[in-house]
């Protein structure tokens, strides 16, 4: 059975953030929650976790995760973008959002799409996931916490336990949270398409 934390919404308890951390750097599988409900998380380019979402979400071998980032700087770390871009993404971020940009060599090959090489990014406007990642000092791999046959993200701490508590190593009950998944933006040669439609306004990405 998996841990369970409590942690406050708005200040979140340092020791929990901590020993959070300490788990996803030994391997392990995380809930947390997010703007746009709960995702599952684990650390960049762990090979047997990725397999393990997989496993719970039926995920095909196909299937693009996230880098979850705390900052544009960090975002730039991982994707390539022109000051256009930039600009277009700082005047949006945090929020519910994710954005699918060309990745950069930083990118673990076997997070990238296959034939496009693209990586997809999100910075999420929620204070206890920016605090695992400020602790954690690197992006979380990520996949928002979508079951199989479901449509919309778990948003209930206690429901994620009994759908999925036994097969995951912590999960962090923030609360309730955003009950839509992100809106999905795909640079094309630096030219924005919404790809889904979510919680994010997606006007200023129209043309």
């Amino acid at each position: 059975m998996s841990q369970f934390f409590q942690i406050h919404p708005d200040n979140p308890q340092l020791r929990l953030i901590k020993q959070a951390c300490d788990i996803i750097r030994r391997g392990g599988l995380v809930v947390y929650p997010t703007d746009s409900g709960y995702a599952l998380g684990c650390q960049i380019g762990d090979k047997n976790t990725m397999d393990r979402i997989r496993r719970i979400r039926q995920l095909d071998a196909d299937h693009n995760f996230t880098l979850v980032c705390r900052d544009l700087s960090e975002l730039s770390t991982y994707a390539k973008f022109n000051n256009a871009v930039f600009r277009l993404l700082k005047a949006h971020t945090p929020g519910s959002y994710t954005f699918v940009l060309p990745a950069t060599k930083e990118v673990p090959k076997r997070l990238q799409h296959p034939k496009r090489k693209t990586i997809g990014l999100r910075i999420p406007e929620h204070t206890i996931a920016l605090a695992l990642l400020e602790e954690l000092d690197e992006p979380l791999m990520s996949s928002t916490l979508i079951l199989p046959g479901d449509d919309l993200p778990m948003t209930d701490a206690e429901d994620i336990v009994d759908a999925i508590g036994k097969h995951v190593d912590l999960i962090i009950d923030g609360g309730a949270c955003g009950a839509i998944p992100t809106t999905v933006i795909e640079f094309i040669d630096d030219v924005p398409e919404v790809t889904r439609y979510g919680q994010g306004d997606s006007t200023p990405f129209e043309s």
